[in-house]
């Protein structure tokens, strides 16, 4: 329904960015704080990119990698002097830079957590912007007593931005964190990305890349449901081999997206299918494929390439949306999320229609 005491000769651009954004306002927030979980469960929603929030039956809550900013926003490119350090600029030797909008909304309001709902450690897994965010960081900072959980040059930046340092945890490979009843164990990242990140600046060519563990680390997270595995942007790896040997991973997240000719950023169909066989998990979920305009996958293919090794791979897919709920081990079995139609309540009142056989 439509606001009547509105007129176009007051509305401003600033009316118009407070009422629409974020998209879906503080409905998962709420969502969030409402459920409630299981014994022997857990629960997990998608943020958008890979940011995801995580909720045990003991109200543990944990979010990591939450992203509200966006991507490219012009046609006008920037000078070449100012992205000449850009990670895909060092990695192709290409000047343009990508089309890379933002694909998906805003699904979770930072500035309503620690007012509606709880949040007790904020975590990331590296140094990219999409997945440390200044905006988040203000809320977060601002609104609850949570620390800033991350590899040291997240630290770095979160310091940069003003968070306490009481707050900040510097964790590498072989550390874990404990949130009420679930663990977080940091393990070795895969993202060669983000050995090409600034820092440091200037020409790579010749020398010896930088410590992946000050950068970029990967999650597995224990819960009474069972654990997570969060990739960040790693790519395939023999080591998922090992990691899966070390730990009992039930649900894998991996960052999945279309590759453009020359350059490989995410990780194709195929090699999601190997790095959940090589972590032996029981479910694998892909993300990162709602962030960007020009890596957007149809993951029909994920699911046919899926479908076609079922028997040989023994491990269940699930294809879900952004802002979308997972429980585990509830729905083990599911293999697309949709996005409910409502509670279905129609005719508790008689239909306010001109006759019976109008519709």
């Amino acid at each position: 329904m439509g606001d009547n005491s509105m007129n176009v000769k007051s509305i401003t651009k600033e009316q118009w960015l407070r009422d629409v954004f974020p998209e879906w306002g503080i409905w998962l927030n709420e969502e969030i704080r409402d459920y409630k979980v299981e014994a022997g469960n857990f629960s997990m929603w998608w943020l958008g990119t890979t940011g995801i929030w995580v909720k045990t039956p003991g109200d543990a809550n944990i979010a990591m990698d939450f992203w509200v900013g966006r991507g490219r926003s012009t046609h006008v490119e920037p000078p070449f002097e100012e992205t000449k350090d850009f990670q895909m600029t060092r990695m192709t030797g290409g000047r343009a830079m990508p089309p890379n909008l933002k694909a998906y909304p805003t699904v979770l309001d930072p500035f309503e957590i620690g007012k509606i709902n709880r949040l007790d450690a904020l975590f990331s897994t590296h140094i990219h912007d999409d997945h440390i965010c200044p905006y988040v960081a203000a809320a977060v900072t601002q609104n609850t007593k949570a620390p800033f959980i991350g590899p040291e040059l997240c630290v770095k930046k979160w310091r940069a931005l003003g968070v306490p340092e009481d707050r900040l945890v510097i964790v590498k490979p072989g550390d874990t964190y404990k949130v009420g009843d679930l663990t977080v164990y940091a393990v070795e990242s895969f993202d060669r990305t983000a050995l090409i990140t600034t820092p440091p600046e200037g020409d790579l060519r010749g020398k010896m890349p930088v410590d992946m563990d000050e950068r970029a680390v990967n999650y597995v997270i224990e819960t009474p449901g069972g654990q997570i595995y969060h990739s960040g942007d790693s790519h395939y790896s023999n080591g998922y081999f090992k990691h899966g040997k070390d730990f009992d991973i039930d649900v894998c997240l991996v960052s999945y997206g279309i590759n453009a000719p020359g350059n490989m950023d995410k990780v194709p169909a195929s090699d999601c299918l190997r790095i959940a066989q090589n972590l032996d998990a029981r479910v694998l979920i892909p993300f990162h494929h709602d962030t960007w305009t020009n890596q957007v996958p149809d993951d029909h293919e994920l699911e046919m390439l899926w479908r076609m090794n079922r028997e040989r791979l023994q491990y269940g897919l699930f294809l879900w949306k952004t802002g979308a709920q997972y429980v585990y081990p509830r729905d083990k079995e599911r293999v697309r999320y949709w996005y409910p139609q409502g509670t279905f309540d129609f005719y508790t009142d008689e239909p306010n229609i001109p006759f019976p056989s109008f519709l």
